[in-house]
């Protein structure tokens, strides 16, 4: 016969920090090793398309910068496909972030609608139990947006404009600015997929 086994309590969670820099870009901290540059340090998607920056800063409730995060992200190239179309940074001590990538085509979603033209933003700092998903869409592309399934189920239009990135020209290429906050006033809208 087996002894019953006493119900085990659940262990306190844990986050992703204080050390993400260390594990997740370690030439950044100085730390040599194997994999030189840091995986996902390299070009985001290769090929045709327009060349663009996508730029961001990331602030905690108070609006302090978070200067410990990582991001990653992960898009399709200019023709709506997935290939190997993901990078990784980290923040800066004012909590910005950049890539240097081309701007992604239209996705076919999986009730077969097209969606707007984004990326996906996957974000880990000290404090953070569970990575945090988002998107970023582009303000230069109204109409898509607008049809966006995903954009689409936030009910409040207002908080639709959190993931909605602003273009500029920085010596002639064109650059998307975001603000992500974690939490208050502002708050960025995050997934749970």
């Amino acid at each position: 016969m087996l002894n019953r086994l006493p119900p085990l309590k659940e262990s306190p969670s844990q986050t992703a920090g204080p050390y993400v820099h260390i594990g997740m870009t370690p030439s950044l901290e100085g730390i040599g090793g194997p994999n030189q540059p840091d995986l996902g340090s390299g070009p985001i998607v290769a090929g045709d398309g327009p060349r663009i920056t996508i730029a961001a800063t990331i602030h905690d409730g108070s609006g302090a910068p978070l200067g410990d995060a990582v991001v990653e992200l992960w898009q399709a190239d200019s023709d709506g496909v997935h290939r190997q179309g993901w990078g990784r940074a980290a923040c800066d001590g004012a909590g910005a972030f950049a890539f240097d990538t081309v701007k992604p085509g239209r996705v076919i979603g999986p009730d077969g609608r097209p969606m707007a033209p984004h990326v996906s933003l996957w974000i880990v700092a000290r404090g953070i139990n569970m990575g945090l998903q988002t998107r970023l869409y582009f303000d230069d592309e109204p109409a898509a947006n607008a049809d966006d399934p995903v954009l689409g189920r936030i009910m409040d239009p207002r908080r639709r404009q959190t993931l909605i990135a602003i273009r500029s020209e920085v010596d002639g290429r064109p650059r998307y600015d975001l603000a992500i906050r974690l939490q208050g006033e502002g708050e960025t809208v995050f997934f749970d997929f």
